[in-house]
């Protein structure tokens, strides 16, 4: 089980370079390198940081991108969620088709109840308590 993508780290890891230097554009090159994000990859996951509104872009000399969002609000779920879609931890789907069994399955009530323990637990996760545990190891 993945509960975390490619898509989903790769926008922690910008996000955090971006915080870390939040008055400055960064070039998408510059965080690539940075972090060892595949360049064309990284691309896309900026351009639904934007249309997210949690970045914003400027082009030309000294363009780039930054941080608009406050690192505060910005929380790993709502990362999930924008990458992801919802999170699941099943789909209680058997060949794409919905389980007969969904309503009177007694497992997927503790399924409900694990999905409900690890989005608190992911709200929980904001890039501002992420950065504050940069400078807890420096």
């Amino acid at each position: 089980m993945k509960i975390l993508t490619k898509n989903t780290d790769y926008a922690i890891r910008a996000l955090i370079v971006l915080a870390l230097d939040k008055n400055r554009f960064i070039s998408a090159r510059e965080i690539s390198q940075e972090q060892n994000i595949p360049y064309q990859f990284l691309r896309g996951v900026l351009r639904k940081l934007k249309k997210n509104k949690l970045i914003e872009s400027k082009e030309g000399m000294g363009g780039g991108v930054r941080i608009i969002k406050n690192s505060k609000q910005i929380n790993i779920f709502n990362l999930i969620k924008i990458f992801q879609g919802d999170f699941e931890v099943s789909e209680c789907m058997f060949k794409k088709n919905i389980c007969p069994n969904r309503k009177s399955c007694v497992l997927r009530s503790e399924l409900k109840r694990i999905e409900y323990d690890i989005g608190v637990k992911f709200r929980n996760i904001t890039l501002a308590k992420l950065l504050a545990n940069i400078d807890k190891k420096s």
